[in-house]
């Protein structure tokens, strides 16, 4: 931050002017009070923000593409005169003579190179359509990524490209990446039971089913072996960062046991969220037993009751999603396909349980506040 002075120069004239402090405050406050020079300072900014995102995008998919040449010439190589595993040894101790100080060419590296290539090429080489993009996309993310990707991927092309597009699509920081490869979201996106498609567009009915999993994870929980609902929930809501990224992109919390009247009677929702993606309210259920038909029944009169109180014309129809401990997806099925509102039924997974007799070790708050008035 400037505090005394600002000095600059000028061409022509070759003198030096020294700005004090004060005429640079004057400046901070021509951005208050004229609009004009406001806007231009902000198309300013925001040009230099783009202009670096293109420029750090660009250095990448450079570097990327490089990297898939290496990947593609020892691959060619490797076959045509057999080289064997020392052969990487060699490239990168002739690499790093000619570029001393390159980290980029270690042997390991060298190898991740032949794997970008082989993960990658078998798709590339599909014909797709223009649109699809399979030859430009895997350029977009970092390397760092893609080594992530490429060591829990191995084989599956497809299962990596899932990940690039995710990434992609959700801006994932490594860290979070890493987070979804470790929980399989390939095998759980989008497999709840439900009944989307006999109650919705298929447009619609395509993307409410892309934003279910099945099991979901919960393993950011630590609960008590005998936890109950009302736990389950509190946890969940303390843990909302963690729990909004499990349900995955575009997912805004609304609330919890949200008040609705049906009839004469008044009945709480357990979590209301709003889907940004779909443009469509989501009622949530939580059941920490086995799923049962009637769970199905109740929470398709909550749908409609969404649908009547809250839903606008905006918005897309509201979705159901019911989350259980354990699930019979032959029952599940069956309840849902009678309902005609648009349901969901998935089942969770809780690792962190925290056996019994530990219970009451630590004291709680509760009984901390109890402590404190008696004295």
């Amino acid at each position: 931050m400037i505090k005394n002075v600002v000095r600059s120069t000028t061409e022509g004239g070759g003198c030096l002017r020294i700005c004090r402090k004060e005429e640079y405050f004057v400046m901070s406050n021509l951005i208050k009070t004229d609009d004009k020079y406001k806007d231009w300072i902000a198309r300013v900014s925001n040009q230099f923000r783009q202009s670096q995102l293109k420029a750090a995008v660009k250095v990448n998919d450079e570097m990327l593409r490089f990297y898939w040449s290496i990947g593609k010439d020892i691959k060619k190589m490797s076959e045509e005169f057999g080289y064997g595993s020392g052969f990487y040894k060699t490239v990168s101790s002739d690499l790093k003579d000619i570029f001393p100080g390159v980290k980029s060419f270690s042997p390991t590296n060298l190898k991740y190179m032949k794997y970008f290539y082989e993960m990658y090429s078998d798709i590339i080489n599909r014909q797709q359509p223009v649109d699809d993009l399979h030859d430009e996309i895997i350029f977009y993310i970092p390397w760092g990524h893609h080594i992530q990707i490429m060591s829990k991927c191995k084989k599956n092309p497809d299962k990596a490209m899932f990940y690039v597009r995710k990434t992609l699509e959700n801006n994932w920081s490594r860290n979070i990446l890493m987070n979804f490869l470790d929980t399989d979201l390939y095998e759980r996106q989008g497999k709840a039971v439900s009944n989307f498609k006999i109650t919705l567009p298929k447009e619609q009915s395509d993307l409410a089913q892309a934003i279910t999993k099945d099991p979901y994870n919960f393993d950011f929980l630590s609960l008590r072996e005998k936890y109950d609902e009302k736990e389950l929930k509190d946890s969940l809501i303390k843990k909302v960062e963690k729990f909004l990224i499990e349900l995955g992109t575009g997912f805004a919390y609304m609330g919890r046991e949200i008040r609705i009247e049906i009839g004469e009677t008044e009945q709480f929702i357990d979590m209301l969220f709003y889907n940004t993606i779909r443009h469509c309210y989501v009622v949530l259920e939580i059941k920490t037993g086995k799923f049962e038909s009637s769970y199905a029944g109740q929470l398709g009169t909550y749908v409609v009751a969404v649908n009547h109180q809250f839903k606008t014309e905006k918005d897309n129809p509201t979705i159901g999603l019911l989350v259980c401990k354990n699930i019979d997806k032959v029952e599940a099925r069956y309840a849902v396909e009678s309902s005609s509102q648009p349901i969901g039924v998935s089942s969770y997974e809780l690792s962190k349980l925290i056996p019994e007799e530990f219970k009451g070790s630590m004291p709680t708050i509760e009984e901390i506040e109890a402590e404190l008035t008696d004295k």
